[in-house]
Formats: C-alpha cells, structure tokens, sequence
C-alpha cells in the first residue's frame, strides 16, 4: 500500500485543463510546479490508501463546491506564478 495525497491529481488535471484554454502564461514544468505546490498549499489534502478510498473520494470530487476551490486556488496560483515566474 501507498499513501498518496489525492487532492496531486485533481490539481495537476485541473491545472492542465486551465492552461490549455490559455496562451499568456508560461507552461513550463517549473511553473506548473511552482503553481500545483501554491495551489496544495491552501487546499485541504485528501489522503488515500486503498482503491475505495480513492473512489470514495472522487466521489466527492464532482462537488461543486469543491472543484470550485480548487479552480480558485489555482487561478490565484496562476495569477501569482504569471507576474513573477522563477525559471
């Protein structure tokens, strides 16, 4: 068994998906971390271990309101990352 942090692959796949629809921000792989680990640091995790855990999980991730936060925190961390990239 391993513990894994669910909340890495709703980020990193909502992260993906905001970028795509966007041209005036830097995709490269050190921004994207930069913005995924800005972006964790303000979202609750959502530790698993088991397949029904994660199941359990996504379950709650078709919330509203939780995609909401985290199209939110990631927006900020965008926003953030945009006017003072590190690379």
């Amino acid at each position: 068994m391993k513990i894994q942090n669910y909340m890495e692959d709703v980020v990193q796949d909502e992260l993906e998906m905001l970028l795509s629809e966007r041209d005036d921000i830097c995709k490269c792989q050190k921004c994207k971390y930069d913005i995924m680990v800005m972006a964790l640091n303000r979202l609750p995790p959502q530790y698993v271990i088991t397949n029904r855990g994660r199941l359990y999980t996504k379950l709650t991730e078709q919330e509203t309101q939780f995609k909401a936060d985290v199209v939110k925190e990631l927006t900020k961390a965008i926003l953030k990352v945009s006017r003072n990239p590190q690379h």
